[in-house]
């Protein structure tokens, strides 16, 4: 039995109605809400062909139907081609709220999460780039008390990663300078993740260039060494976790905390995104998803780029019964908006 264009129609009114209310679907509801021209006996009809045929089930309670994974796989495809190519024509504007106030990639990730999560209601997550393959331009100094620096380490994407080092003890801002041209001069060309196979040597050859009677480089090189190793880290930012209180799907507490418990763990949503395939938007939906957790879910994500390489990926969290057209739209939105930021402004052959 395959479905022609009437079970179609109704198959698309019942999800649309139980996305919008979270209830079971009659037939009188469906002839009253949506002019399908047909009978109510014939919707029922219908409805029991779609229940045979996978796309609807009944639950014991209520005498209507609600729609299965099978049924909503099908509503997104055929959704997906509608909307694949389209473009938002509020991107120019939504670039500019994400880019408001932030030169820094953590800052545009943190306004990407707290829209997304505005816009469609749900849970949102970036996960943001490794830089263990990104090569190094310059490491720069700079004092902002007696015993505190901050040290900038400059990719050659003009990405700048900082950090606030304190001291044990003051060090001169003529020492400063010169420590800051060492570095930048032994560990330009070098790519994160090899630093640490060239770190004897590297604390050797920096050993003989220090100041005399001054240790500060050898006190500021681990510093140094700590933080670009915690580059290899996924970090992850997310937005809206408890926003799934507010829906009817989780009134059961436990269901809400083991929820709430899974999306709070970054190092398992880290995974979830960064192993969901390699498209560019993704949907996964109820039993699709791999962890147990997210099986009454779920997932669309969307990868961002670097030179056309994926460097990391935009998602959100959602019941089953999400609405797929708002998410999916603004999904890709953001993730096209942030792929326009990072290529304006962090583009490797940028001069300074």
């Amino acid at each position: 039995m395959s479905l022609d264009k009437r079970k179609v129609k109704i198959l698309k009114a019942i999800i649309s109605s139980y996305i919008d209310n979270a209830e079971a679907v009659g037939s009188r509801t469906i002839s009253k809400k949506y002019e399908l021209g047909v009978s109510p006996a014939t919707i029922r009809n219908e409805m029991s062909d779609l229940e045979d045929m996978g796309y609807l089930v009944q639950p014991h309670t209520s005498s209507g139907r609600i729609p299965t994974d099978k049924a909503y796989r099908y509503y997104v495809d055929d959704l997906w081609r509608k909307v694949k190519t389209s473009k938002n024509p509020n991107l120019d504007q939504l670039r500019e709220i994400i880019e408001d106030k932030s030169s820094e990639l953590d800052e545009i990730f943190k306004n990407s999460v707290r829209i997304l999560s505005q816009f469609t209601k749900y849970t949102s997550f970036v996960v943001a780039p490794q830089f263990k393959q990104s090569v190094i331009k310059r490491i720069q100094l700079v004092p902002v008390s007696e015993n505190k620096v901050l040290m900038l380490i400059i990719l050659q994407t003009n990405i700048v990663k900082q950090v606030m080092l304190r001291l044990s003890r003051p060090i001169p801002y003529s020492h400063l300078e010169k420590i800051s041209e060492s570095l930048s001069e032994k560990m330009y060309g070098q790519k994160l993740e090899d630093i640490d196979k060239i770190k004897d040597c590297l604390i050797k050859e920096l050993y003989y260039t220090r100041e005399s009677n001054n240790d500060s480089l050898m006190e500021l090189l681990p510093y140094l060494m700590e933080q670009i190793a915690k580059f290899e880290d996924v970090n992850v930012f997310s937005d809206g976790i408890t926003n799934i209180l507010e829906l009817p799907e989780y009134n059961d507490v436990v269901k809400a905390r083991e929820f709430i418990s899974f999306v709070e763990d970054k190092t398992s949503v880290a995974k979830l995104l960064q192993y969901n395939g390699e498209k560019d938007l993704d949907i996964y939906i109820g039993n699709e998803n791999k962890s147990r957790e997210l099986k009454d879910c779920s997932l669309i994500t969307a990868t961002y780029k670097f030179n056309g390489k994926l460097i990391g990926r935009i998602g959100v969290i959602g019941p089953t019964r999400m609405d797929y057209n708002n998410v999916i739209s603004t999904v890709k939105s953001i993730s096209d908006a942030i792929n326009e930021i990072i290529s304006l402004n962090f583009n490797g052959e940028n001069k300074e």
